[in-house]
């Protein structure tokens, strides 16, 4: 779901793909891939009653992908020869393997296993309602996000500089670059949230049980996404930034993304334990194992995140707003596209906020 970080939390991104136009574009997008869903659920449903989990996994996975090729064609405004020409395989098998089939059996996993947490709706005791709402959420949140990604590589193509394309190639080079930083914020990730969820067991049955793990981790792990975001931005003064950055900021940051997401990878690995490993996750040290995969996960995304903010408010001083607007410029810009996005790529970004831009948007 790094994509789905970035989208969200980089303002660059932010504000490409919640222009009133594109907003009313995607809600369309959004709408027909989930009333395919539901017919072909039903359809499948005349044959298979789909009690197995795996098979329903599996079926929201084609279904997704199917979705988020269609969705990212609309998004980038080309026929599917013409993109697939432009973008190579390897991108467009991105879009279908990744954002479409993996990231949909874990939406999927995340709405089996928020139905059983909190809403004691079980997936292996009432099939058929579980089932339905993964499938049909899976899909429209999949085609939501194609259709945005493919809306950004829209825009670079058109010659708009991409700071941080969603893709997770920044990523990648961020981690060749400074493996030693990551890996330290990866560890004290999973060490703080493993020492949490240890401690919310040893205080009794409500800390053990899941909804009580939830809330523990959820806390503890957005609180700590926070830090590392701030890291990020500001490699050894994150303390003076924190104290710099309004309270209004850093809450919306600590609300959206930090509980939110530290809650949704939570529950995407419980659903993996409840639903494909088929082992009860709050036994022996299955808790501390899920806790410190999340801690892990969120910590290593937000330094990522943060870091890539700084690089675009540092793009963003380094190339006046009036220079952007030439064509000149923005053609060099455009033809310097395919250069390793790291911390020191040399493109541009619209003005920022100061800690996130618009998260609140869709």
């Amino acid at each position: 779901m790094l994509h789905r970080f970035a989208l969200r939390v980089l303002p660059s991104l932010t504000l490409a793909v919640t222009d009133e136009q594109t907003r009313r574009r995607k809600r369309l997008v959004m709408l027909v891939p989930g009333l395919v869903a539901f017919a072909l659920y039903r359809a499948v449903k005349l044959f298979d009653p789909l009690h197995d989990p795996l098979a329903v996994l599996g079926m929201s996975g084609l279904i997704s992908a199917l979705a988020a090729i269609c969705a990212y064609r609309i998004g980038r405004r080309k026929s599917f020869g013409a993109f697939f020409e432009e973008d190579g395989l390897r991108r467009v098998g991105w879009v279908i393997g990744w954002i479409g089939f993996v990231y949909g059996v874990q939406l999927s996993l995340l709405v089996l296993a928020l139905l059983r947490v909190c809403a004691h709706y079980d997936f292996l005791v009432h099939p058929d309602g579980p089932a339905m709402m993964a499938i049909i959420i899976a899909c429209t949140s999949v085609a939501r996000d194609a259709f945005e990604i493919g809306h950004i590589r829209f825009l670079e193509r058109e010659g708009k500089p991409v700071v941080t394309f969603p893709d997770g190639v920044p990523f990648r080079s961020l981690w060749s670059e400074d493996p030693l930083t990551l890996t330290r914020w990866l560890a004290v990730g999973m060490l703080v949230c493993g020492l949490a969820a240890w401690t919310a067991a040893a205080m009794g049955e409500v800390g053990r049980a899941e909804l009580g793990q939830l809330a523990v981790i959820t806390l503890v792990a957005g609180s700590f996404a926070l830090v590392a975001y701030l890291a990020g931005r500001q490699p050894g003064r994150w303390v003076s930034l924190f104290r710099e950055t309004q309270w209004s900021e850093l809450l919306r940051f600590w609300w959206w993304p930090g509980l939110a997401f530290a809650a949704t990878y939570y529950l995407v690995v419980l659903g993996v334990g409840l639903y494909v490993l088929r082992q009860d996750p709050m036994s022996g040290a299955a808790s501390i194992l899920i806790a410190s995969l999340v801690g892990g996960i969120m910590a290593l995304y937000c330094y990522y995140l943060g870091n890539r903010r700084h690089v675009e408010d540092r793009v963003q001083q380094a190339i006046p707003s009036s220079l952007l607007r030439c064509p000149f410029v923005m053609g060099i810009l455009s033809k310097s596209k395919e250069s390793p996005q790291g911390s020191g790529a040399p493109k541009g970004g619209p003005p920022s906020e100061i800690v996130v831009g618009q998260t609140g948007r869709s």
